[in-house]
């Protein structure tokens, strides 16, 4: 692959809090602390690839309110393509309330707004910019039925689709076998296979019975404790890097970008998965969804600190 890269999308402002517990239902913590950053899992995707070298643009909705104007900036600033990120009028971008505890675990509330404005008539307008890529990366944030449209058109125009199906969400057996690359945490594995999944054996048989759904390739992220992936006939478990966790808020995210910029440089899929575990890592290091994505050469440096 040349390297271009799609991401189709979330895009969100993000409004968190840190503080030294998390709390219970009915109690204030008094002493938080506030940021506002930018985030949402389409426009994390699209910062971490191109803050990981890769060439891309990102397809979304935002809207016409102060928000959506600092989004598409902010992307711009990125190295990102917004030629495709489309203002809708009358509507608020998507927003996003974070709540962090001290251990890095968070709270998490969406209101979609924009986000869920995509369409197919806008997948429709943007049909050259995806004809051009060699990777189209998906998630869950937008409609289901625009999802499996855009699988529908990319897998049409002979791309590499990757589906990050987060959050889980029911979707058609005919979209899943439309995926190439199917990247997953244990929770959205669950879902998807019924029955419990965690580091080890049943990551295992996890990722086998993926597979059995269609797509070619299959990546269960499992934290800390790495991922386990599977691809034609090969299985690999591959540890992760231990690291003083402040926030996991898009740790996902950076992990799907960075694998989509090795694997279109034309990494080999364990090298590929290492160096995505490198950039979450790093990534769950730091507060706030884009600005805890990691530049290439922080994960050059940090990979070769492990050599």
């Amino acid at each position: 692959m040349s390297g271009k890269i799609v991401v189709i999308g979330s895009s969100n402002v993000d409004f968190i809090m840190k503080m030294d517990h998390l709390p219970r239902v009915g109690e204030s913590v008094p002493n938080a602390e506030f940021m506002q950053t930018f985030g949402g899992k389409g426009a994390n995707q699209a910062v971490a690839v191109a803050r990981a070298g890769g060439s891309v643009d990102f397809i979304g909705c935002v809207g016409d309110d102060a928000f959506g104007t600092q989004v598409i900036a902010n992307l711009k600033q990125a190295g990102v393509g917004v030629a495709f990120t489309f203002v809708e009028a009358g509507v608020a971008s998507g927003a996003a309330l974070v709540m962090i505890g001290a251990a890095g675990q968070n709270y998490l509330s969406v209101a979609p707004g924009a986000n869920h404005r995509l369409s197919r008539d806008h997948l429709d307008r943007a049909r050259a910019c995806i004809a051009q890529a060699d990777l189209v990366l998906f998630q869950y944030e937008i409609l289901p039925d625009v999802l499996a449209y855009g699988v529908e058109l990319a897998h049409a125009l002979g791309k590499t689709i990757m589906l990050n199906l987060a959050p889980a969400q029911p979707i058609a057996r005919d979209v899943l076998r439309r995926v190439n690359i199917l990247v997953v945490n244990e929770v959205e594995a669950e879902f998807l296979c019924g029955f419990s999944v965690a580091p080890g054996e049943s990551a295992q048989r996890a990722a086998r019975f993926l597979q059995t759904l269609g797509p070619e390739v299959v990546i269960i992220t499992l934290g800390a404790a790495g991922a386990e992936l599977a691809a034609a006939d090969q299985q690999h478990t591959l540890p992760g890097f231990v690291v003083p966790a402040v926030d996991t808020t898009a740790a996902g995210d950076v992990f799907c970008g960075a694998l989509a910029v090795a694997l279109a440089e034309g990494q080999a899929l364990p090298a590929a998965a290492r160096f995505a575990n490198a950039a979450a890592a790093l990534a769950v290091t730091r507060l706030g969804a884009q600005p805890s994505i990691p530049t290439r050469r922080e994960i050059d440096s940090f990979l070769a600190s492990f050599q």
